[in-house]
């Protein structure tokens, strides 16, 4: 089946959205690998309306709208992965005896520093910080143009954009790489498929509601969905846990997020999935957390700072099948907030069950300013 064959809803999917082209290395003998975003980052602002029916983005004034708009941080987070993982294939091809043990994406640990914007392509400068054998080490450091694309579509970016005056870094990226290695002893919890059988089994996985646009509770309230929206790479659904949530504390609660890839992925390129189901665990995170502990109807801010992702598994295991039962599971937990922070802590598990991978995100979540309130002097939340 041809990825022109699958109905996606108008959605990108993982070949259209995550293509990154190779620039011209710069005058320091090749060590700095650099490459750059060709599509436009998914905007959370513009999908409130668009999947509340209020926006058209078949119109050609669309892209006049989504002008200096934010871009959701798992683009840019799930891409440096996917930089450094061309960067660390292209290291290992060079040499004159390339490894035949297969490596994957082992780790991304990564930091926001300013915000992305959608209407600019991003810039990944990869080098290598560790070539040990068994565990490489990569740095990514991105910046974005300071001027906006010079295609006026704000997509589809030229490679004379790569020639602009560039920006801050607005996020770097520890990416590691690990070889297959046959297990010795495996452990992990019981499953969410176990553990919250009688809810997931109440009703097929694709009756859920589809994840919200913004999960922020009166956003939902005021822009309620009319159709899926326009998140890309993978079919969101979430589970409603309010029941089970009901008079629990906030570390006992939990989430469940369905989600399946929305065309098939190469399964001869394993980290192509890792980073998919990364782009995917970082949709709503903080938001979560803010509607768990009553910041949903005056939320103020939301920010990621740091997001880490851990792969548990061989990379091969972390590959998804395209499929109508295919659903994989984000079971989230919320296990600390103070300091104007919170922290979402995510796994990751297989439709078979098995603990792939663990997100672990800490960032700003913070209500309205109260009259009479001095910033920076809330106390504990």
């Amino acid at each position: 089946m041809k990825d022109s064959d699958v109905d996606t809803d108008g959605r990108l999917i993982f070949q259209e959205l995550m293509t990154l082209v190779q620039l011209p290395s710069k005058a320091d003998g090749g060590s700095t690998k650099r490459y750059m975003s060709q599509r436009r980052a998914w905007s959370p602002e513009s999908d409130i309306l668009i999947a509340s029916g209020k926006l058209d983005p078949a119109k050609q004034t669309y892209h006049k709208y989504l002008k200096n708009k934010v871009a959701y941080g798992g683009h840019v987070y799930s891409q440096a992965g996917l930089a450094a993982s061309k960067a660390f294939a292209d290291m290992q091809a060079a040499q004159k005896d390339p490894p035949r043990t297969k490596f994957g994406i082992h780790t991304i640990h990564g930091y926001f520093s300013e915000a992305g914007l959608v209407d600019k392509p991003f810039i990944y400068h990869v080098t290598t910080v560790a070539p040990n054998p068994g565990f490489h080490n990569l740095l990514v450091t991105v910046r974005q143009p300071i001027p906006s694309s010079t295609n006026e579509s704000g997509d589809h970016f030229p490679l004379e954009d790569a020639n602009l005056p560039l920006g801050p870094v607005c996020f770097n990226a520890l990416v590691s790489f690990r070889p297959t290695v046959p297990s010795q002893h495996v452990a992990q919890e019981i499953s969410p498929q176990k553990r919250f059988a009688d809810v997931l089994g109440s009703r097929p996985p694709s009756e859920w509601d589809y994840a919200p646009h913004v999960d922020v509770a009166k956003t939902v309230k005021d822009h309620p969905m009319q159709n899926v929206g326009t998140f890309p790479l993978v079919d969101m659904r979430k589970v409603d846990l309010s029941a089970f949530n009901k008079g629990k504390s906030l570390h006992e609660r939990r989430e469940l997020i369905l989600y399946r890839i929305l065309a098939p992925l190469p399964a001869d390129d394993p980290n192509a999935h890792i980073c998919t189901h990364a782009y995917e665990a970082d949709r709503n995170g903080l938001l979560m957390v803010g509607n768990h502990i009553g910041f949903g109807h005056d939320l103020g801010r939301a920010a990621s700072l740091s997001y880490s992702f851990v792969v548990h598994v061989n990379p091969q295991d972390a590959i998804m099948t395209h499929g109508e039962d295919e659903w994989w599971i984000q079971e989230a937990c919320f296990p600390r907030v103070e300091a104007g922070r919170g922290v979402i802590m995510s796994k990751i598990w297989s439709p078979k069950g098995v603990h792939v991978a663990t997100e672990y995100q800490d960032g700003i979540i913070q209500r309205q300013w109260k009259p009479g309130e001095k910033q920076g002097r809330l106390g504990k939340l």
